[in-house]
């Protein structure tokens, strides 16, 4: 698989969509008026990506091509147009995978199980990204991927095409979602929500959600036989079995201690036995690619400091302990090392 602009050692680590899913957006975004040489130029993404949808673009290029796209048509709302118009089978075998299924259930999980080579996104590591909850409320889908305000425009898309795709195989009189939560601000394009996600937003909320109907689960989907979900499934196996083995070691460190990075006692043997690895394996590994588990550990927060800070919605001490910090003081002298400031600086900013 080629990754734009990088190699495959260097881009290893880093999230990437597929490419046929950054030429859906792309092919939007002409149709709507943006200059096609000049929308690719801004974003780093060239023809020979985009050639075979099964490539990889990086998806720093694809936040810049979705907001160069924004800019060039005018249409603040496009992520969600992007989601509305969206025939995902065009796109990834993933979407014809998910059409070869029997019911609504069973294409969720597929779209869980290869999700991957649509979008990846930070910290989901081996669990699902969307699972259901039941509250007082009813059930919801949960979208679980980690710091979703640095990109809402995935979030406006994915419901968008969500609750789009659905009505194929639903009942017109029941509708797939009920409401809708979003953790962003209400932007300015709200109407669009309204109109594109027929349901009740809440914007701020704690979670991105959609409480669903829970009769959709029966609907029927299968558009192609079994035979030919077979064919699509051991192909996206195949792919998948690239995505991951172009990981390296220190990335899958990191996906499995980010969840556990506010708990401050983090070790190599934790991490070890949860990839399944002996402390001396993981050790070996990771100095193979020129690192140690401390540096890995010391980067990872480090980067999850400024995501904190910069997005001014914890304090200083509330970040201390997200990052593994039990002592402010320490904290606050690990981040003049990194920056050669204060967080205190950097909150204020």
């Amino acid at each position: 698989m080629m990754i734009s602009g990088v190699t495959k050692s260097d881009a290893a680590s880093r999230t990437t969509v597929g490419a046929g899913y950054a030429r859906g957006l792309l092919g939007l975004a002409v149709s709507k008026g943006a200059n096609r040489e000049q929308l690719m130029g801004r974003c780093g993404i060239t023809e020979d990506d985009l050639a075979d949808q099964d490539n990889r673009v990086p998806m720093a290029n694809y936040v810049a091509l979705m907001r160069t796209a924004k800019e060039l048509t005018g249409d603040p709302a496009l992520a969600l147009h992007y989601g509305e118009a969206l025939d995902l089978s065009e796109l990834s075998v993933v979407g014809l995978i998910a059409r070869a299924s029997g019911t609504m259930v069973e294409a969720f999980a597929q779209l869980n199980r290869y999700g991957r080579l649509v979008v990846e996104v930070e910290g989901i590591g081996f669990d699902d990204r969307f699972q259901m909850r039941k509250d007082a409320e009813g059930l919801w889908l949960v979208d679980t991927r980690k710091n979703p305000n640095e990109f809402p425009e995935l979030t406006e898309s994915t419901f968008a095409r969500m609750i789009c795709g659905s009505k194929e195989f639903g009942d017109a009189s029941r509708p797939f979602v009920k409401a809708v939560r979003v953790t962003h601000a209400r932007p300015a394009h709200a109407a669009e929500y309204d109109r594109i996600l027929a349901a009740p937003v809440t914007f701020d909320a704690c979670e991105n959600a959609m409480r669903v109907d829970e009769v959709w689960q029966d609907f029927k989907v299968a558009r192609a036989s079994r035979y030919v979900f077979g064919i699509f499934s051991e192909h996206a196996e195949r792919l998948l079995e690239e995505l991951e083995s172009a990981r390296t070691v220190s990335g899958q460190v990191e996906a499995h201690a980010i969840p556990l990075l506010h708990t401050g006692e983090l070790c190599i043997d934790t991490i070890a036995g949860k990839m399944g690895l002996s402390r001396q394996t993981l050790y070996r590994k990771l100095k193979a690619e020129g690192v140690t588990f401390e540096t890995v550990m010391d980067d990872l927060r480090h980067r999850m400091a400024l995501h904190y800070l910069d997005g001014q919605k914890v304090s200083v001490n509330e970040t201390a302990y997200l990052v593994g910090f039990s002592d402010p003081s320490a904290f606050s002298r690990a981040f003049k090392r990194w920056t050669g400031a204060s967080p205190r600086y950097r909150a204020a900013a």
